[in-house]
């Protein structure tokens, strides 16, 4: 057999013909398809069911899903969420229709892209599911639970699919470069272990990533006196463009983003600068960072350090004035204090019951002595009667007055913690609210 045929497929790519052709074959889904796990039981027990793929790129979707039908002798379609419409699922409907009704053979109708389908799409496939003409498998990259319509949900049996740990990419890139048949093993390329080590973290948990990235080195391969070799030199010409894994509007850009949020949280500098890091090699804007580091300033230190707010207002006009990557550094500085200083939530929390209280309880007046009073009239009506003005009173503080509604009861929103600032605060916010409880049970 020629090289580059496989299956009568002239040239095809080197990823195409490494795909697994049994379960066994597949690296890096053991918590899927280990032995007496249930989808593996599942399959070769010939209980076919509709569901969904999860998982990153290059994990094994689409050929878990051949595998699948083949298992169960389902005729097998496939269709991409972003080349077909209602006009192609519709034609896939019928094919699975025919195959049925003329030879009793059930139809494995894969969706690539799944979360590509708008609903009345993702709709077109709900009573075919429901009566047996096809088993659906859609294939995702993004969280279902966001992006499939939950009718659609509620069909199907969702599996997680996990990137390929780097010794499963380097077992098959060593496959690969071994196999004659399918793979590269007639061309006797030399790989070190330390190279080969190298390209599988480049591939980054991606199967296919790592064999077409195997299949350009060995175009490049140096002819030496011990052979054609794949060298890190070779190498490095090949993956110098390459970069992480990194979608800008998807499930892994929100996951990142979150694991920066609570390493700062959590008062860890270290993972935190990690994931600032992570996010910046993948691409990600550093105007977008720098205004999630503002949020954090206000959401998780608030008055326990209200010098962060400024310090990260400050790292993102650095950014805009000196540009990447100096400017990147001052977002970083602030990224390091904010891990570091004192936490507390209390404004966020304090906004939020009072924003619920401001929803709830309607449109309550505003009291009497509280209203401005710039014309005569408004004096005539008693607005800013016996308004009582702090900075006449003793220490600027009216003791026993009432700034709420009158018909709302004064409330407590805002619980200062006992670290940095807030520890002050909140020591003089207990005097000043004891001060009132005294006075309004003496006017009683």
């Amino acid at each position: 057999m020629d090289l580059f045929e496989q299956e009568g497929k002239p040239h095809q790519p080197l990823a195409d013909r490494m795909r697994p052709s049994t379960l066994d074959e597949i690296r890096g889904q053991d918590h899927l398809l280990g032995q007496g796990k249930p989808l593996r039981r599942a399959i070769e027990e010939d209980k076919l069911h509709s569901m969904v793929f999860w998982g990153p790129p290059g994990t094994g979707k689409t050929t878990l899903a051949r595998l699948i039908a083949h298992y169960c002798g389902a005729q097998f379609l496939s269709i991409s969420a972003v080349l077909s419409g209602v006009k192609d699922i519709r034609q896939s409907i019928d094919q699975a229709r025919e195959a049925q009704q003329m030879h009793g053979r059930p139809t494995v109708l894969f969706v690539d892209e799944v979360h590509r389908f708008n609903k009345a799409q993702q709709d077109a496939f709900l009573p075919h599911v429901e009566d047996g003409t096809i088993f659906f498998i859609g294939a995702t990259t993004e969280n279902p639970s966001f992006e499939l319509n939950n009718a659609l949900l509620s069909r199907v049996r969702t599996y997680v699919l996990r990137r390929i740990e780097t010794d499963a990419i380097e077992a098959i890139l060593r496959h690969a470069l071994e196999d004659s048949e399918r793979g590269l093993g007639q061309l006797e390329l030399s790989m070190s272990d330390d190279v080969i080590h190298q390209l599988a973290v480049v591939a980054d948990g991606d199967a296919r990533r790592s064999l077409n990235l195997l299949e350009i080195a060995a175009d490049l391969a140096e002819e030496t006196d011990q052979g054609r070799v794949i060298s890190e030199q070779t190498l490095t010409d090949v993956t110098s463009h390459s970069l992480r894994r990194f979608d800008k509007g998807g499930e892994l850009f929100y996951d990142q983003i979150s694991a920066l949020h609570k390493s700062v949280r959590g008062s860890d500098p270290d993972a935190a600068l990690y994931w600032f890091a992570r996010m910046l090699d993948g691409g990600c804007d550093p105007l977008y960072l720098a205004r999630r580091v503002v949020r954090m300033a206000s959401e998780d230190i608030g008055n326990a350090d209200p010098r962060a707010l400024p310090l990260t207002l400050q790292a993102w006009d650095t950014y805009e004035r000196l540009g990447s990557p100096e400017g990147e550094l001052a977002i970083a500085q602030a990224i390091v204090y904010m891990a570091c200083a004192a936490k507390s939530n209390a404004v966020y929390s304090a906004f939020g019951a009072a924003r619920k209280d401001a929803r709830d309880l309607g449109t309550l007046e505003v009291p009497l002595h509280l209203r401005n009073a710039p014309t005569q009239l408004m004096k005539e009506l008693d607005y800013g009667k016996d308004y009582r003005y702090a900075h006449d009173e003793e220490d600027a503080f009216a003791v026993g007055e009432n700034y709420f509604p009158e018909e709302m009861e004064p409330r407590q929103y805002y619980y200062p913690v006992e670290r940095g600032l807030e520890l002050k605060i909140k020591e003089k916010l207990d005097f000043l609210r004891d001060s009132n409880r005294k006075a309004r049970q003496e006017k009683s």
